[in-house]
This record gives structure tokens, sequence and C-alpha cells, in this order.
């Protein structure tokens, strides 16, 4: 008897590249083989000690629904952290979501209906690919370039992918998989873009904490022409080392999509309801002496992969500018199986590395095959160790590029 097929979306959906190497490393482990992993934007950096506190305060006799859009508590903590920013925000500008994956795919959904197209820049964070998937939309590359700093092309070069069916253009910045830090002259371009065009501005915002080399972050929020266009996405995974708890928060100002939203996150009914008391606590409490030094140990590490990796044979990249990632050009035919083979032919010392391969980050076939994303996630001196062993292995790997 015939097995029914499973849908065209669940067919479609690409495997995540930072995770499908994950059962070569987990045999690698089984057999005596310390695992470094540069694959994953995990952070070492302990959770503070005040969210687990503050959730104990507010134990519940009943663990009961929370509102949908998020408590009261969290969303107005939010606005205080944007008004000491100087960003102007109210709380019904906010909406707090199940991590920052359900806000991409809540704003997509929002934004767009089934067929419609979303202008993003290629490399782009993997999941992007599965959420358009999901929600029935078209993710239209145009390519960022490690030359540049993966910095924005020209405005000629983004327009080229604008079609009818566009109906936003989606920005990650601070940036990953790159590092990139997108000025506020940039910003002012994509703006003037999507107001001629009349589209939305979807920015994840995730990393904006982390900017290196006394930069700051230019948020969305604050292009003043274009109010009721913009959509910020947000989480706490990496603002407080929390990424378990899945939290994240949509904000606009554009009413009727924040209407429309709040429709999604009915159907899921709430968030995690402790989880947000936490949260609420951390806005409140932690203030940019503790967001400056978390930047701080980023950039260090940083500064560590620049020294490693600066000036090895066949190695390309410009210094990455803030979040904790960095695509890097190396001289291999396939770093798919470069990271594959990492894990099961080449150990030292019975230590390896393990890095992600680059092509999931684009969306146009062929790009990013001698690509790896590294995310400098570890303590100095496993970051020393862990890219030690990456540049013995490449300097055996049979598949390097003469």
């Amino acid at each position: 008897m015939p097995v029914p097929a499973s849908s065209r979306r669940a067919r479609l959906i690409q495997a995540s590249p930072i995770r499908k190497l994950n059962p070569l490393a987990d045999a690698a482990k089984k057999s005596g083989i310390r695992v470094y992993h540069l694959n994953i934007g995990q952070p070492d950096i302990p959770t503070p000690a005040d969210y687990w506190e503050a959730m104990k305060c507010r134990i519940p006799e009943v663990l009961a629904y929370g509102p949908s859009q998020g408590i009261p508590e969290l969303r107005e903590a939010i606005c205080r952290y944007y008004d000491r920013l100087g960003t102007a925000i109210t709380s019904d500008q906010v909406m707090i979501t199940t991590g920052g994956s359900e806000a991409v795919i809540f704003a997509m959904m929002a934004v767009c209906d089934e067929g419609d197209e979303v202008i993003c820049f290629e490399p782009f964070y993997t999941n992007y690919n599965g959420f358009a998937t999901m929600a029935g939309i078209t993710l239209v590359p145009v390519r960022s370039r490690v030359e540049d700093g993966f910095h924005l092309p020209s405005d000629d070069e983004i327009e080229s992918g604008f079609t009818k069916r566009t109906k936003a253009v989606l920005v990650c910045n601070p940036n990953n998989p790159t590092g990139t830090v997108l000025e506020a002259g940039e910003l002012e371009r994509l703006a003037k873009l999507v107001e001629r065009h009349n589209l939305f501005l979807l920015a994840d915002e995730v990393y904006r904490d982390f900017t290196f080399d006394a930069r700051r972050h230019a948020s969305v929020l604050d292009l003043a022409n274009i109010p009721e266009q913009v959509i910020v996405m947000d989480s706490i995974s990496k603002r407080f080392s929390s990424c378990g708890a899945r939290l994240g928060n949509i904000i606009s100002r554009n009413t009727e999509v924040m209407e429309g939203i709040l429709k999604f996150g009915q159907a899921r009914l709430c968030p995690p309801t402790m989880a947000q008391y936490g949260a609420a606590y951390l806005y409140d409490k932690l203030d940019e002496s503790y967001f400056r030094k978390v930047s701080d140990t980023y950039q260090s590490r940083r500064d560590v992969l620049v020294e490693e990796l600066e000036g090895v044979e066949g190695v390309f990249f410009l210094k990455p500018e803030g979040a904790f990632y960095a695509t890097i050009r190396i001289p291999v035919k396939d770093a798919d199986d470069f990271a594959a083979w990492m894990l099961t032919g080449f150990n030292v010392d019975g230590r390896t590395t393990m890095v992600a391969p680059a092509a999931g980050f684009y969306a146009t076939p062929g790009l990013g095959l001698d690509e790896v994303r590294i995310a400098y996630v570890l303590k100095e001196e496993d970051m020393r160790t862990s890219l030690d062993i990456l540049k013995k292995g490449l300097a055996v790997y049979p598949g390097r590029k003469a």
C-alpha cells in the first residue's frame, strides 16, 4: 500500500549547514577526539546569574498562559533599553516572540503573500532560507563580496533584484555570517530605495550590542523618513548569552503590521512566560558597562582570529567589525568536504576543529564553495589551539587548491 508523500514545503526546506555535520562530530567525540566548535554561534560567556534569580522571584502557583504579545514588564523594559540608546518606541510597538527565529518568520509573513519576494544580501544567515520556504516566499539574493568586507553593493546592483513581486529588503546588522557592521550611510541608501519602491525594510539586529574598534551600531529604527516601513527583529540569545531561553521580539511603528503579527502570536498562544521575567530584569539592570565588557571579550577573540589566520597562504578575509563571526576564503575546492575531512580524517594529538561550510549561507548555486564561517565564541586559549589545528589541516588537506 503506497505511503502518502510529505509536503512540497517539507521536501524543499534546507537542512541547516551549521548542524548537518553534527553526526560526524558526534562520531569523532565517541572515538575520543576532542572537537573545538567554531561552527555554531553558541557563546561560552555565562548567562548572568540575575536572570535565574529574577525568575525564581516570580515562580507562580500555576504557570499559566501569558499574553500573546508578551508580558507588559518585558515590553516596557525593552522600551527603556531603547530609550537609553536614544530611540523612542512604545510598548504597543513591541511584540515578544519565541526566539528571534519566530520574529523573522512573523515579519516575513506579515509583509508578504505566498509567491512574493524579499531581497537579501548573500551570504546571509542560513535559516532565512528555511523561514522563507515555510512562509511560501522567495529570497532573491544580491551578492556582497569578501573583497569589500561584505558591505552593501551599489544601488544599481540592489535594484537589479527588484521585481513586481518584491515586498521587502532584509538586512542583518551586525551581520551573521560575516561580522560586517553597516554604516549609517549604507542604511540611508537602503531607506531611499525602499521609500522609492514602496517596500518594507526588515532588520535583524540581534548582535547590535557587539561592535568593535569604537564603532557604534546604527539602527533602522532611527531612519526618519520611513518610520512605518521598518521592522526590527531581535533576540536575547546573544545579548544575554541565553540561547536556550527562546525569547525574541519584533518592533514596528506600523499599526497594521503589528495587528497582523499579534494574530500570528495568538495562534501559538504565548511566548515562554518565566523566561520573560528574567529577561525583563536584565534589560533594566544591565547597562552599557556590561555590554561593553562582553563586546570587548569578542573583540579580543576577533583579534586572535586575525593574528592566527592573517597572512596564511591562500586564506583571505577582512577584519570583522562586529557580532562574533567571520566568513573566510580558504584554499580548498570544496569547503563542505574539507569540514567533513577535519572531523573524519584529521586530528592533532586527538583534537580537531569544526567549521561551518559557507555555501549554505548563499542562495546562488556555486558561491561560497571555498569559504567557511568561523564563530569566535571560545576563550582565547581554545581559539588559538583550534585555529592552529585548522591551519595544520589546511596545509595537508588532499583537496587543497594548488
